[in-house]
């Protein structure tokens, strides 16, 4: 994989997992935390795919590219 996309990658999840943080602690997500145990939607899915993008980033950095 090329470094600059396993770095836009990994910055992009790691964009994604800070704004599932803020909307994890937005009143929206309290209301739903109040009413159902659990933040909302939007949040759950920020964080899971700020968590993929930034997995997969990293594991194209830390595998590097084949030269040939």
């Amino acid at each position: 994989m090329n470094k600059i996309l396993s770095l836009a990658l990994l910055a992009g999840g790691v964009v994604l997992i800070v704004f599932g943080i803020n909307a994890s602690n937005s009143v929206g997500s309290d209301f739903s935390r109040m009413f159902t145990g659990s933040p909302t939607d939007k949040s759950i899915w920020l964080l899971l795919g700020g968590i993929v993008l930034a997995a997969i980033g990293a594991g194209g950095l830390l595998r590097g590219s084949k030269s040939s």
